[in-house]
């Protein structure tokens, strides 16, 4: 993945992340993360330490992630329940959205506030993930 040309400084690499930091903080981040089951597994460590190498920014997994979690705490109440979230993997398309058309950052603020505010719907999540 790369950075749009156009991506404003918001969307730049913090050069003073290093990897460990940026892994250990996005992980925090996905346990937390509505609709996800908050386990993380060994997979989900390494794609994170992948998106690090290629250099895509912090704050856009970030926005991934409430972006995703606010689609589906958000999500029509009529529809079936969705499955809860396994696996880091289920946001790299969205990730690939946002660094092609970013987000504005208030948008994410927006996000972050009505996701804090809401109570996460009760998922039950089973551990067989086949990798």
């Amino acid at each position: 993945m790369r950075l749009p040309p156009d991506a404003d400084t918001w969307w730049v690499v913090d050069p003073a992340m290093d990897r460990e930091r940026y892994v250990r903080r996005l992980l925090d981040l996905y346990r937390e993360t509505p609709t996800t089951c908050g386990t993380v597994h060994p997979r989900d460590r390494q794609l994170l330490e992948h998106l690090f190498r290629r250099g895509v920014p912090f704050t856009a997994v970030e926005a991934a992630f409430l972006l995703a979690a606010a689609r589906r705490v958000y999500r029509d109440p009529r529809l079936d329940p969705l499955p809860p979230i396994r696996s880091l993997k289920y946001f790299l398309p969205i990730i690939r959205e946002i660094l092609d058309t970013p987000v504005d950052p208030g948008e994410i603020g927006f996000l972050e506030w009505k996701l804090r505010n809401v109570e996460p719907p009760k998922l039950e999540c089973a551990e067989a993930i086949a990798w």
